[in-house]
Parts: structure tokens; C-alpha cells; sequence
């Protein structure tokens, strides 16, 4: 740490930890739910967040004893100063909490790194496919998102256009950091879910809007 004044400034190192627990804080929201889920399902869960890497699950599932734990491996950057612009990238573990005693926005509870190699976790099965020249059914698409009972802080919106269906999930952000937003889009012959890259998930920059979900903006270079 150096001092300042009265203050004391942040080190390089510090910052780029509080960045990595940031990645983790935002896996523990996306997990966040009262929706019950087995240990296999959370586990799948956290490895397909960007910037996550699961090194252990325990437990059975959300809902059996104290839920869910999951030790995660992140990581963080920050500049070392105005003059020297010089990057500093650090990688913490973290600990994660899934039950419904879990408090939305916990921080995430520093962890040691386990040793081993990291769990493997089956494949999702394919999501069902319309056949080529079927039809969209929208109120279907609205109840079975509605049917995930997802907390009130995680907001949804449907659109429908030229026989799609688009479906947008998303977390208000604190107006600086990327939001979170899962995109899905069901239509004839396809069904397709992705995270738009973090750039367009800037305040500002529309990726997290549901129009996105239909015509995908360009990725950026």
C-alpha cells in the first residue's frame, strides 16, 4: 500500500483481486435462484460462465442440507499507475454458496486453490429443434420461460419476428461494469443461446437488449 495524504491508495495487486471477485460475485448471481438443482447441474452451470473455471463442487443438491458449495478460479487485471501503465494480472479462488438461504448479491468468500485436476461434467442435451417450416409458438416460449421461477432481480423480456422467437435474461449492472445477459433465440430448424462478448455488454453499447437476441450485432474486432 502507499500513502497519500490522509488516504491510503490501492495497490495494482488489490484491484486486479476485487476485479476477480467481481467475475465470481457475478457467477454467484447467475446461480442465484430457488429453482432446485443437483450438484451436476450447478457445476455445468458455473463451468459455461465466462471467466470461470469450477475446481470443486460438494454436496447433493441446491435444496439438501447447506445446498451446493462450488470453489472457483478467476481472474483480475489492473494498472500499476498513471506513469506506469504496466498490467497486473492476478488469479484467486473463491468460495460459492447455491441453496436458498443464499443471499442475492454475497460475496463470494475468499478460498485456497485445491490441487487435483478439476471436475468434468456431462454435457447439457440438446435443446429441442423445430423441423425446417415449423412455426414459433410465442405463448409457449413466455410460459416456459415463466416456468423457471427466476427471482424478481433477474428481468426478462420476449420478442417475436418473422417466425422467431427471441428471449432476453438480464441483471441491471451498476452502471460501469458489463451486465449480464444470456441471450436464446428459438426458431424454424434452430434453437441458439449465447452471452454476447463483454464489450457489447457495456453500459451503453445495446448488446444486452432484446433486439439483440434476433439480429446479432457484429462481433467486435
Amino acid at each position: 500500500m502507499l500513502t497519500a495524504g490522509c488516504t491510503v491508495a490501492q495497490s495494482a495487486e488489490d484491484e486486479a483481486t476485487d476485479a476477480a471477485r467481481e467475475v465470481a460475485a457475478g457467477a454467484s448471481d447467475r446461480l442465484y435462484g430457488r429453482r432446485p438443482c443437483t450438484a451436476e447441474e450447478v457445476g455445468r452451470s458455473a463451468s459455461g460462465i465466462d471467466g470461470v473455471e469450477v475446481l470443486r463442487v460438494t454436496g447433493t443438491s441446491t435444496h439438501d442440507g447447506d445446498g451446493v458449495d462450488l470453489v472457483v478460479r478467476t481472474s483480475g487485471s489492473a494498472h500499476r499507475g498513471w506513469i506506469d501503465t504496466q498490467e497486473v494480472t492476478v488469479e484467486r479462488c473463491f468460495g460459492i454458496r447455491v441453496s436458498p438461504r443464499s443471499q442475492w448479491r454475497e460475496d463470494p468468500k475468499d478460498a485456497d486453490c485445491p490441487d487435483g485436476p478439476p471436475p468434468a461434467f456431462a454435457q447439457t442435451p440438446e435443446p429441442p429443434r423445430l423441423p425446417e417450416g415449423g412455426r414459433v409458438d410465442e405463448a409457449e416460449v413466455r410460459r416456459g420461460v415463466a416456468a423457471l421461477d427466476l427471482p424478481p432481480e433477474i428481468r426478462t423480456e420476449v420478442k417475436a419476428e418473422g417466425g422467431r422467437v427471441g428471449v432476453l435474461l438480464y441483471v441491471r449492472g451498476n452502471g460501469f461494469d458489463a451486465q449480464d445477459c444470456p441471450l436464446g433465440r428459438v426458431g424454424p430448424g434452430s434453437t441458439d443461446v449465447r452471452v454476447p462478448p463483454r464489450v457489447q455488454r457495456m453500459p451503453g453499447e445495446g448488446g444486452c437488449g432484446v433486439g439483440n437476441t434476433l439480429d446479432p450485432a457484429a462481433s467486435p474486432h
